[in-house]
């Protein structure tokens, strides 16, 4: 199991989180001390900019579109096209922070996600906010 990064382990800058960096594909459900839940929307087509997700998240994909994630220089790291098993659709799945990437919409429907992201790392009294 993948923790959330220390303060000092995450090098990025916060201009980059998803909700800074992509505000029109990034939503801001709910947020606390210890919980960050976004509603990530992309549609047909669209290419979400370079941003992160800093902390791990138990996220649920509501309605699935292939999708392309590419690295900050535009290498395809992901290209669901090419995998064989789709996620089920509600059924909860663990997501590692995301360094610096983008993501285009390859499909034909909207892509539609929720992430619970987990901001504190589980034995360690060190929050990060």
């Amino acid at each position: 199991m993948s923790f959330a990064p220390t303060k000092s382990s995450w090098s990025w800058p916060d201009a980059l989180d998803a909700l800074t960096a992509a505000p029109d594909h990034h939503t801001l459900i709910m947020e606390n001390e210890r919980v960050r839940v976004i509603q990530t929307r992309i549609l047909p087509g669209q290419v979400v900019p370079v941003h992160t997700h800093r902390w791990p998240a138990v996220a649920f994909i509501g309605n699935w579109s292939d999708f392309v994630r590419r690295d900050p220089d535009g290498t395809v790291t992901l290209d669901t096209r090419l995998g064989a098993d789709y996620p089920t659709i509600n059924a909860p799945f663990w997501q590692d922070p995301l360094t610096p990437h983008s993501v285009q919409n390859v499909g034909n429907t909207e892509f539609q996600a929720v992430q619970v992201e987990l901001k504190e790392n589980p034995g360690d009294s060190t929050q990060i906010r």
